[in-house]
């Protein structure tokens, strides 16, 4: 049985939380208040993924992330936010959250998302991901796709598995649409990450969009 800190100060937020995953057979541990709680927590609970809000009291979503981490949690973290800004899910990302999700999303998603973390892989949630384009798009001026002569590097299969990713599916979408296994997506993603010099997943998919692989 998957296992669920919810980290929201939010009294409302965190009792829908509870209903909604509990329904769906997740076992939440228990709530946390702060950022400081988060990681105490974390600690002591041991939870499979923790749904941790960015802004909270004493230490934000991002800095507790980050304290997870360095102290080598096996917890799977996935933002869950109501402040969407790419600077936000960038920084997410590369801090090691496996999932970024808006508090906009549909309810009946997010036992799914915790699921798809749960078992090794990411999900960022599509209307997070195209939000976060348009922003870039405004705070760059770009308006038109950049030309694709550098995609030559990639092979026929990481293009479409590119497109994908650009498309926010994750892994195990991926190989479902493809008809091969996730170990095989995760190689792909590895290989495109570096032939094109990129950090993560979420780069992939801004790179993607601007060079007019995603409609």
């Amino acid at each position: 049985k998957t296992t669920v800190l919810i980290a929201d100060d939010h009294g409302i937020i965190v009792q829908g939380l509870r209903l909604y995953l509990q329904r769906d057979g997740i076992d939440v541990l228990g709530v946390a208040k702060t950022g400081r709680q988060t990681i105490e927590l974390v600690q002591a609970l041991k939870p499979d993924v923790v749904l941790l809000d960015i802004r909270m009291p004493d230490m934000d979503g991002l800095q507790a992330l980050s304290a997870i981490k360095d102290n080598g949690f096996k917890t799977a973290v996935i933002i869950l936010t109501g402040f969407v800004r790419i600077e936000y899910l960038t920084r997410a990302i590369t801090l090691g959250a496996a999932g970024f999700l808006s508090k906009d999303v549909d309810p009946e998603r997010i036992p799914h998302a915790i699921r798809v973390v749960s078992s090794g892989d990411s999900i960022i949630d599509r209307e997070v991901l195209q939000e976060a384009i348009r922003e870039f798009y405004f705070v760059t001026g770009s308006e038109q796709p950049e030309p694709a002569s550098t995609i030559q590097p990639l092979t026929k299969q990481e293009l479409r598995v590119l497109k994908f990713i650009g498309e926010g599916l994750n892994n195990e979408s991926i190989a479902q649409m493809l008809s091969v296994s996730r170990n095989t997506i995760k190689a792909h993603v590895s290989s495109i990450l570096s032939k094109l010099g990129l950090s993560n997943r979420t780069q992939a998919a801004i790179w993607a969009v601007r060079r007019g692989l995603v409609d």
